[in-house]
């Protein structure tokens, strides 16, 4: 079994949390509805202007995992948002 994360770190031009959520669920709600993957916000949950979204995939292939991360970056980052990509990290975990 291998579990794939993509850790993707966005600046957010957002003055309050509720204007970050506005920019981010969007986001994270179209990649859930197209990818068969587990995503959430999971860090700077208190930083209006920035967000920490991570994605999972799990595989008995450590190729089919990352080619499922990377199929699932690609679309993000050709997704029109007000929020900037500032960051990207991919780890496979062999449990």
């Amino acid at each position: 079994m291998v579990i794939g994360v993509l850790r993707l770190t966005w600046d957010v031009p957002a003055d309050s949390l509720k204007e970050k959520r506005g920019i981010i669920r969007p986001l994270v709600e179209r990649a859930r509805n197209r990818f068969n993957a587990a995503i959430a916000e999971v860090d700077a949950l208190d930083q209006p202007r920035k967000a920490v979204v991570c994605v999972a995939v799990v595989s008995n292939d450590a190729r089919h995992a990352d080619s499922q991360l990377q199929a699932i970056l690609s679309a993000i980052e050709g997704w029109s948002t007000e929020a900037a990509l500032s960051g990207v990290e991919t780890e496979l975990l062999h449990p």
